[in-house]
């Protein structure tokens, strides 16, 4: 096991309050190892990273064309939303074209992650339901699937459920790594989550950024949601978040997924890169940190605000005083410093 590495820290009046350890690869199609730092070996769950991944059978299968589905709809089923109105309108179009509405989906349901729309919600005197949760694109687009294969939708969240089981054989066949009872485990949403090596995970996101590795049809699908997610970066996220903000900018030369707990991804299209990231201590705003320094160093950008902004994040306090700043560590940007970024970690 290889030991794991500083990602990023935080300092205040430029000393160091907290460091952030983790692993972080970048690899090709080929499985060839670009870039790899820290323990990239040890299985992790690679949470709601692999939405994009997921969404492949809905495309393969044939859903998306018998529903007509719109790019917005396609991007919103590989999001972590934030409940944001225009969210809950793709997701509520998606299953009126089933002739289901939100009853059907079995992710649970939360407050808007987005402070204004929570706020908005309970000032209306509404609760949330189903729609608003962040997922509820992804399981929209599980009742698409289930409903143009011929299948049962009552209890498709269930592991031994056909949908379930075809996005296993999916996630199973792109990662290259088994995906049975003896490495799954429940995900917040309620669907099956398999643990994995950091390495095929990023794998993956290369075979889905180039196409190469994939079958014909994984490779079409591949291609036709890369295009969906890099029109319609605000349904993958929303207000004010990393993927969105990232890929407002720089899609469709970048395309990021956050996940809990830590984990980030990226696909690289143009140089068929995939990159996969693991803050050990579950946070992802050091794993945004640390993504951005990554993309710095192999998208070949030669200038980007926005990735400048979160390689040194400033932190303010209450009265909006820039008190310290969260900063990428020099390993993951090592003899690639863009944007005047320096760091003596």
């Amino acid at each position: 096991m290889t030991d794991d590495v500083l990602l990023a820290q935080t300092t205040r009046n430029g000393i160091v309050e907290s460091c952030h350890y983790g692993a972080a690869i970048v690899m090709d199609a080929q499985g060839k190892t670009v870039f790899s730092a820290g323990d990239c070996a040890t299985p992790i769950f690679p949470r709601s990273t692999v939405k994009a991944l997921q969404a492949l059978p809905l495309l393969t299968e044939g859903a998306a064309d018998k529903f007509a589905l719109l790019d917005t709809a396609l991007a919103l089923a590989c999001a972590s939303h934030q409940g944001e109105p225009a969210h809950i309108a793709v997701a509520s179009d998606m299953l009126a074209r089933t002739g289901f509405d939100y009853g059907v989906l079995e992710c649970g349901t939360h407050w808007p992650l987005d402070t204004t729309s929570a706020r908005a919600l309970a000032a209306s005197g509404q609760t949330p339901c189903a729609l608003h949760n962040c997922c509820s694109g992804k399981h929209s687009g599980f009742i698409c699937l289930a409903c143009a294969t011929g299948q049962d939708v009552a209890n498709y969240v269930r592991p031994e459920h056909p949908i379930m089981q075809t996005i296993a054989h999916t996630l199973e066949d792109v990662t290259g790594t088994p995906h049975t009872s003896a490495n799954m485990a429940i995900d917040g949403c309620a669907i099956p989550t398999w643990a994995i090596p950091l390495s095929a995970l990023a794998l993956a996101y290369a075979r889905f950024a180039s196409g190469t590795g994939l079958s014909p049809e994984r490779a079409a699908a591949a291609l036709r949601l890369r295009h969906a997610i890099a029109s319609n970066p605000f349904m993958v996220a929303g207000t004010g978040q990393f993927d969105t903000l990232v890929m407002e900018e720089l899609a469709p030369k970048v395309l990021t997924k956050m996940g809990a707990e830590g984990v980030m991804i990226v696909a690289l299209p143009e140089q068929g890169l995939g990159m996969a990231i693991k803050c050990r201590d579950g946070g992802v705003r050091a794993a945004e940190t640390a993504a951005a320094a990554l993309i710095a160093r192999f998208a070949q950008i030669d200038h980007s605000p926005i990735l400048s902004h979160f390689m040194r994040r400033p932190l303010k306090n209450w009265n909006g005083q820039l008190v310290g700043e969260l900063r990428a560590s020099s390993l993951l940007a090592q003899n690639f410093l863009p944007f005047s970024v320096t760091d003596n970690a």
